[in-house]
């Protein structure tokens, strides 16, 4: 984890660009199967919910571990940020055509696109105000305010996913399972009860 701490933000994203890379490999290789556009859309979706998660990871490694990749949570939420912009761009270009008013249409009338846009406006406004510029503009409590959002983004990324699903595949449900588990870390009750555990070993010299 040291050697990890110690990496430039730079390797993130160098390889936060290998899903994309691979995706346009596969893509001209014709190697997507026979609905290509349904596969780039959900490729894309998914790496966005993956990077999303590994943000969201941040935190209970700092607070667990004792490691701290605070300096990669900004990379890893613009990339998650990023792959869900691509992700409806693939959807509104790739499979609606633009046609704008069947599109607002069926963001209205399907749950799924209706909690998928709800999702991306979130993570839009995340990256927007992700920079040291918008901390000192808006205030540290402010700028907190605005990103627990992502609290809410992460589970209803995931719902968006499986209600794309007429069923619902195992792996988006561990996944949610895993958000979940990622959120209940962060209450005080559960966080508090942690540190007290993890001082009593240290000091019985477990």
């Amino acid at each position: 984890m040291d050697r990890i701490r110690r990496l430039p933000t730079g390797v993130v994203w160098a390889l936060g660009a290998l899903p994309l890379a691979l995706l346009v490999w596969d893509t001209l290789a014709g190697k997507l199967g026979v609905d290509p556009v349904r596969d780039i859309e959900h490729r894309l979706g998914r790496t966005a919910v993956y990077f999303l998660l590994a943000s969201l990871c941040i935190t209970p490694i700092l607070r667990m571990g004792r490691v701290n990749l605070v300096k990669f949570r900004r990379p890893l939420g613009l990339l998650a940020a990023s792959y869900a912009g691509l992700h409806l761009l693939a959807w509104a270009i790739l499979d609606m055509g633009l046609l704008w008013p069947q599109m607002l249409k069926d963001i209205a009338k399907r749950p799924y696109l209706t909690i998928g846009m709800a999702v991306f406006v979130i993570l839009l406004l995340l990256a927007a105000t992700s920079s040291n510029k918008a901390i000192r503009r808006l205030g540290p409590l402010r700028w907190r305010a605005i990103h627990r959002w992502v609290y809410l983004a992460a589970p209803l990324a995931v719902f968006h996913w499986l209600l794309a699903y007429k069923v619902w595949p195992g792996k988006p449900l561990a996944i949610l399972g895993l958000v979940a588990i990622l959120l209940a870390l962060r209450l005080p009750w559960l966080r508090d009860g942690h540190q007290k555990v993890k001082k009593t070993v240290i000091k019985s010299g477990g």
